[in-house]
């Protein structure tokens, strides 16, 4: 029987994916084999041996200890995509927000308290309403920073709406790519990207290569009538040189869904909440992801999109499976295979793949795997976890 430690409030879509008669659910206990959470944070906090597994329902991984876990053996999933539509639809209002002052216009309505006659408000809005104007964004360039899941997503949809798409991704993968519009045109580089465009959305993760990829230098080279939108990270931006640039007026606007004390009170700002996946929806489809994620590995051994171990996926052939993770060095397979041979165990089939430093490998062998073959297994030197399944 697996126990599943569930941190925050997972949607009971994911939770009803686990058979009772399998896994046991609960917020409390002392020695699970896997966490399943959202944004509790995990840095400092200690972790059971027990623990193989932690699946965030929700793409950014920064709430959990990642390097500390791979060293550890522990395997960090992800659900990247589950609430891509979500993120977009977010996108599309920041744009219409960013284009046309409908925020000052609520703000200037919701102020009219001192006015009872509907007639005479009528005339006062239809005379102020001036003030609120703004632009359409058909026909306006969006450039799109990052084409993964929510990316492609956000460059279809303003094609449709009418806009000039332009994107930037050096590590586009084929699938991402053939999500793609045949409409949306490739940038060669970054900066190139920004000064054409009209609004720049970002949707590239929070790592040490994108740490304030918009910078004082970026800045520097976009429209002066520009607007960013930031629904990824807050770090991509730095904040200091943003508002640099918009008290130069080397900049149109800011909109984004991670608040800074120094960005409130600026009419050329709009922030909100951390709201991007906030819909009933996008929580259920990552609870379910890191569901069937968290079941297929605990299960069967397999990885999908896991943030720190590679793809590594196999159908079950019989016998008994053995799963181990190992540096990625010369001879700890050969290794491995060796102990298996000198216990009579015969190979059905295996599977080997490696991510950087790590290296993880499934073995279906033919009979039962004893304690002390297990035990050998994981004394070979460069192996961190083994689990016999």
């Amino acid at each position: 029987m697996f126990k599943i430690r569930t941190y925050n409030a997972i949607s009971s879509k994911g939770l009803d994916r686990f058979p009772r008669d399998q896994y046991e659910i609960a917020s409390e206990f002392s020695a699970p084999d896997a966490y399943i959470l959202r944004s509790h944070k995990l840095h400092g906090e200690p972790v059971p041996e027990s623990v193989v597994a932690v699946a965030r329902a929700g793409a950014g991984t920064n709430n959990i200890p990642v390097d500390d876990y791979t060293a550890k053996g522990i395997v960090v999933f992800n659900t990247p995509g589950a609430n891509a539509n979500a993120v977009k639809e977010l996108i599309l209002a920041g744009l219409l927000l960013g284009s046309r002052d409908i925020y000052g216009g609520m703000n200037y309505v919701q102020g009219l308290t001192d006015m009872d006659d509907a007639t005479e408000m009528g005339k006062l809005l239809e005379a102020q309403k001036k003030h609120f104007a703004g632009g359409e964004i058909v026909g306006k360039t969006l450039g799109i920073v990052g084409l993964g899941a929510i990316g492609s997503l956000v460059a279809n949809m303003a094609v449709e709406l009418g806009m000039r798409v332009i994107g930037y991704d050096p590590a586009i993968s084929v699938e991402a790519a053939w999500q793609l519009s045949s409409r949306v045109e490739r940038m060669e580089n970054l900066q190139t990207l920004l000064g054409r465009s009209d609004f720049i959305t970002l949707h590239v993760p929070a790592i040490e290569a994108t740490r304030h990829l918009i910078n004082a230098e970026t800045l520097a080279g976009m429209k002066p009538s520009a607007k960013i939108l930031n629904f990824a990270r807050e770090e991509i931006v730095d904040t200091a040189a943003l508002l640099t640039a918009l008290d130069a007026g080397q900049l149109g606007g800011y909109i984004t869904d991670f608040p800074r004390p120094e960005l409130l009170g600026r009419k050329d700002v709009i922030t909100m909440p951390h709201i991007g996946a906030s819909t009933a929806e996008a929580e259920e489809n990552c609870a379910v992801m890191a569901a069937d994620q968290l079941m297929d590995f605990l299960s069967n051994g397999n990885i999908r999109n896991s943030v720190n171990y590679p793809k590594t996926v196999m159908e079950r052939n019989g016998g008994t499976r053995i799963t181990f993770s190992n540096n990625n060095v010369p001879k700890v397979l050969g290794s491995v295979l060796a102990v298996l041979a000198e216990s009579n165990l015969n190979v059905l089939d295996m599977v080997n793949k490696s991510r950087g430093d790590v290296a993880y490998n499934i073995v279906d062998v033919e009979g039962e795997v004893s304690n002390a073959v297990r035990s050998a297994i994981a004394a070979v030197d460069g192996v961190t976890h083994v689990r016999v399944i």
